[in-house]
């Protein structure tokens, strides 16, 4: 993993560098309060957490960045992105036939709950979803690849839209205001963050 400044992209969020609508989003973001889940139940809320933090650990972080309360929003508010393979239901019923999937197939294969699992148990389970193979009929409802691409992406970007994993990877791009002058490989913004050795 590279290294950058830590701080970065917090002190460009203070700058005129970046859009009023884009710092609020952003700082939004940052906003450490535990999430209740509001489409979720808890207890389904709880499962897809720990799914998150196998799929993506944060073992590095002393509070791991919370990507699973981005999902229990959209899917409250009915949000969607414009599109959604012709073999999926619709993303509400994705999630619930997915999760009690990952359920079916945790209690096939371990006779457990995913959530009593130790993690090398729950990587099989998700890695059974991965190829395609886990056990559960609620994959005869649901076409168990694209739910577990659909998942993993959402999942990815809703860490990748946190301003702590943006710094992580040096990404300022949302400090576009003044526009991108250095566009040759090697070449630097005065704004962008120099790797640390």
């Amino acid at each position: 993993m590279s290294n950058y400044p830590e701080g970065t992209v917090r002190a460009l969020l203070v700058t005129d560098m970046v859009t009023p609508a884009t710092r609020a989003a952003l700082q939004g973001r940052l906003n450490t309060s535990v999430h209740e889940p509001q489409f979720f139940e808890p207890q389904t809320y709880a499962l897809l957490q720990a799914v998150a933090a196998r799929l993506i650990p944060q073992p590095d972080r002393a509070e791991p960045i919370d990507i699973v309360a981005g999902v229990d929003q959209r899917l409250l508010e009915g949000k969607a992105d414009g599109w959604r393979y012709d073999a999926m239901p619709p993303d509400r019923e994705a999630y619930r036939l997915g999760l009690g999937g990952i359920t079916q197939a945790a209690e096939a294969l371990f006779q457990q709950p995913f959530l009593s699992l130790p993690e090398a148990q729950q990587d099989a389970v998700l890695e059974a979803v991965a190829a395609g193979t886990a056990p559960g009929e609620n994959w005869q409802q649901l076409p168990i690849a694209r739910f577990f691409e659909e998942m993993l992406a959402e999942l990815t970007e809703n860490y990748y839209a946190h301003p702590l994993a943006q710094e992580e990877i040096g990404y300022v791009g949302m400090a576009d205001v003044p526009g991108w002058q250095h566009i040759q490989p090697g070449q630097l913004e005065l704004r962008e963050p120099e790797e640390v050795k």
